[in-house]
């Protein structure tokens, strides 16, 4: 056995006071850590679940539904909102942009989307910059190249 102890009483005592500190801090430190580390299991347990859908709003008053995306994207803005999944086909299915990186009208089976979309693409290709009237035209609510439109 080592024997690097101090041979005198005085001196033993002390260390012995020392080393019963230094336990009662390991303790204090051991419980502290397992108070957080149970509580942050349950704020995991208790966290709500992410959304499925959501929509990013725009800015202003109104904050009206700019595009669609799924729960787990990364390109969603700040400013957004849970929606259901029949919201979201509703939204998609009138017109809301859905995001190109989750790509919800994909994930929501709407084949249809998204080959119109893509026409439309390919025709604003085609033509280039919209002309003057088609822009009227889209402002006014009325279809392009109308005979109301047409104008003098």
């Amino acid at each position: 056995m080592f024997d690097d102890l101090p041979p005198d009483l005085d001196r033993l005592r002390t260390l012995r006071v020392w080393h019963a500190l230094w336990v009662q801090r390991i303790d204090a430190k051991i419980a502290a850590l397992q108070r957080r580390q149970t509580e942050e299991e349950s704020g995991r347990r208790r966290r709500p679940r992410p959304p499925e859908w959501i929509v990013e709003l725009g800015i202003g008053a109104d904050r009206s539904p700019v595009q669609v995306h799924a729960g787990d994207c990364h390109m969603a803005g700040r400013r957004r909102r849970a929606v259901s999944r029949d919201e979201a086909r509703r939204l998609l299915a009138t017109g809301l942009e859905g995001c190109t990186h989750c790509r919800p009208g994909a994930r929501l089976h709407i084949i249809e989307l998204s080959t119109r979309r893509s026409q439309i693409a390919v025709r604003r290709v085609r033509t280039g910059r919209r002309s003057r009237r088609a822009t009227d035209d889209r402002l006014a609510g009325r279809p392009a190249g109308s005979e109301a439109a047409a104008g003098p």
